[in-house]
């Protein structure tokens, strides 16, 4: 699927070597106008530095805040590019993951940060997100592309292909994992998120149960 947007997906190595199900990649394979690279910081990686200081590209990291220009609202438009191309870095990482990447990078805390407001909770079962609001690398792609399309920065003619994509994977990964002649793949099928979040909560009270609140003094 053809953008005019250029997409740099950093990968956090452990996406990279762990991730059975890694969202960044597939997008990146959906994407003819991106690239990959892995690593934790990338003030010497060549490449990404290269991109960074292209003078024909506006670029701009994806990760939220205050001080992070809003799709959503209108905070980006054609005139703010000057007539150079709309380059996007994503950070392809858990978030305590991409908080290190970030740290270890002051190239990266330089540049203008962007952001969305989503338009729909995380569509992901087979893992749990650490908090309403957070998305996957390629929901997170799928609804970047669908508010520059209604800023006027780029076109998204395909707004099925990412969705699909992600729910043929998951379909993948939950086949296999209730699937006995695969020894060694899981130890037991996905739950759905609604029990995962129920017995996370029940381990937290447990918790909260097991030890003893610091401000009560212990007889």
């Amino acid at each position: 699927m053809p953008t005019r947007t250029r997409f740099v997906f950093l990968m956090h190595p452990k996406e990279f070597k762990q991730e059975k199900a890694g969202t960044g990649r597939l997008t990146h394979l959906c994407l003819p106008n991106s690239e990959l690279h892995m690593g934790l910081a990338f003030d010497g990686h060549e490449a990404v530095q290269a991109l960074l200081r292209d003078p024909a590209s506006f670029t701009v990291l994806l990760y939220p805040g205050p001080a992070a220009r809003n799709l959503s609202r209108g905070d980006l438009t054609p005139a703010d590019l000057g007539g150079r191309r709309l380059t996007v870095v994503l950070l392809d990482a858990t978030w305590s993951g991409a908080r290190k990447m970030l740290k270890l990078s002051p190239s990266l805390q330089r540049l203008p940060r962007l952001m969305f407001t989503p338009t729909a909770p995380s569509r992901y079962l087979i893992k749990q997100q650490p908090q309403p609001g957070c998305l996957s690398t390629l929901e997170a792609v799928h609804e970047l592309l669908d508010a520059l399309e209604r800023s006027g920065l780029d076109d998204y003619p395909q707004p099925d292909q990412l969705p699909a994509v992600f729910d043929r994977m998951q379909d993948f990964q939950i086949r296999c994992a209730a699937d006995p002649a695969r020894p060694g793949y899981r130890r037991q099928p996905y739950s759905t998120p609604a029990e995962r979040t129920e017995a996370k909560g029940h381990s937290a009270r447990r918790r909260a149960n097991y030890f003893p609140d610091p401000m009560t003094p212990v007889p």
